[in-house]
């Protein structure tokens, strides 16, 4: 699987992978890296920071949205073979250990199964490693309230309800959010484009996840990049509340 880098302003890349994005923030080699797509995409992961000049020994940090397995994917393998922190909100760190899981079962799957696109999604996840766990040793809860001090100097928003710990990371110098899957443009089941929350099977607690989506207006952004889905250009206040409004 080749992922497709893309660069969206200064030092800051939206990567595709398959059927899951992840974010590289530069400051010269150095890099963070916002989630890690599937286990299957390590491949495409390891390409993609070398298409900006970087590579995995010179990631600071990977900051996690949530801890679902198309997230999560190579997160472990990053801190086990580098020794990278991997940093969550605290909420998500036991999830991140696999504690407790709160992701889609396989049973939801199939009794969604006659929606269209299901699947050859379903196929692309087991061909991707999408039902294995690959538990984090070591996740830490981010290190500071606030800006963290890392490439890119993300500002980590709670943003629960398709996780208990979701977080959204706000780059406000350059109006961008990165919104995991609390808010997203795309994915191969649904039906619509353009700003949205994820089909209801996904969330662990839906109404949290539209409540969340004011949190997520409030952030001040004309750039919009998503777990699922392409860039979304324009107001992320609009974006949210255009997701609000599909909701409901």
């Amino acid at each position: 699987m080749r992922a497709e880098v893309r660069q969206v302003a200064d030092g800051t890349y939206l990567v595709h992978g398959g059927h899951t994005n992840w974010v590289i923030l530069t400051d010269g080699e150095a890099v963070t890296l916002v989630d890690t797509g599937y286990p299957g995409d390590r491949p495409g992961l390891l390409d993609s920071l070398a298409a900006v000049g970087s590579s995995p020994e010179a990631v600071a940090a990977v900051l996690i949205t949530h801890a679902h397995n198309d997230h999560l994917g190579s997160a472990e393998y990053l801190h086990r073979t580098y020794g990278t922190p991997v940093y969550l909100h605290e909420a998500e760190v036991p999830h991140a250990r696999r504690e407790f899981l709160q992701q889609v079962s396989v049973g939801a799957v199939l009794r969604n199964i006659w929606r269209p696109g299901t699947v050859p999604w379903l196929a692309h996840v087991l061909r991707s490693g999408g039902t294995e766990q690959h538990p984090v040793t070591a996740p830490e809860p981010f290190p500071s309230e606030g800006e963290l001090d890392l490439p890119g100097h993300p500002v980590p928003v709670h943003t629960p309800g398709h996780t208990d710990g979701h977080t959204v990371y706000h780059l406000p110098d350059l109006g961008i959010v990165i919104s995991g899957d609390a808010l997203v443009s795309g994915h191969a089941l649904c039906r619509m484009e353009g700003p949205q929350l994820l089909p209801d099977m996904f969330h662990h607690d839906r109404a949290r996840t539209v409540a969340s989506l004011e949190l997520i207006a409030r952030l001040d952004g004309d750039i919009l990049l998503p777990g699922h889905g392409p860039v979304h250009h324009g107001s992320v206040r609009r974006a949210a509340e255009r997701a609000r409004e599909r909701a409901a």
